[in-house]
């Protein structure tokens, strides 16, 4: 059996993987979305598979380690962190996986130009909000707070995109995956908020 000495670094390095995956199938999606490359589109969603088996893969080591020693304090807590964080990635994948849907199925070139720039954006924003929750995870920094500022601009990009879908003729199909393209992007920013909450909780009681 694997000691708990080296089981919680291995853990670690799992989840900073999954963030890893999380933050490129987001970028890959968006590209695949904007640029209508379909295929590109196809391997994000075929992608999503191995974050299932990471997430499944982390969740069953932490319990392993419950169950291998009494665990208490700073340790409990710890894992528990983890146990709390792992959804929010997984749930976020599927979020990367949704948008890659979109591109496969040619949504980005039926958008209008407007449309397609405020995606643009929503994608840098949500691009940069996670790359910083993976660097907190990482480093244990605190970043929720200038995440949470970084949402606020997200929500106010997924209002202009919502007006945008209002304002243009387009059809009734077209409309309502847009409106729901700028649910997953605001949704993405709330998880990358969530995270970077969560990983503070975490950054006292690291084993």
């Amino acid at each position: 059996m694997t000691s708990p000495a080296t089981t919680v670094p291995l853990i670690d390095q799992k989840v900073v993987q999954l963030f890893a995956l999380v933050t490129e199938a987001l970028s890959r999606a968006t590209h695949a979305l904007l640029s209508g490359d379909a295929l590109l589109g196809q391997t994000v969603i075929e992608g999503d598979q191995a974050v299932d088996t990471l997430t499944s893969d982390v969740e069953l080591m932490i319990w392993d380690e419950l169950q291998a020693r009494p665990v208490q304090g700073d340790d409990l807590r710890y894992l528990v962190g983890l146990l709390l964080i792992i959804p929010e990635l997984e749930r976020s994948a599927d979020l990367a996986e949704h948008v890659a849907q979109r591109a496969v199925e040619h949504l980005g070139s039926a958008m209008s130009p407007r449309s397609r720039g405020i995606v643009q954006l929503m994608t840098e924003v949500a691009s940069e909000m996670w790359q910083e929750a993976a660097d907190a995870f990482g480093d244990r920094v605190r970043v929720a707070d200038r995440l949470a500022r970084a949402d606020e601009e997200m929500d106010i990009l997924h209002g202009r995109l919502t007006e945008e879908v209002g304002a243009e003729e387009m059809p009734m199909s077209i409309a309502a995956q847009v409106t729901l393209l700028a649910r997953f992007y605001e949704r993405l920013g709330d998880h990358a908020v969530n995270l970077a909450r969560r990983i503070e909780l975490l950054a006292d009681s690291r084993p």
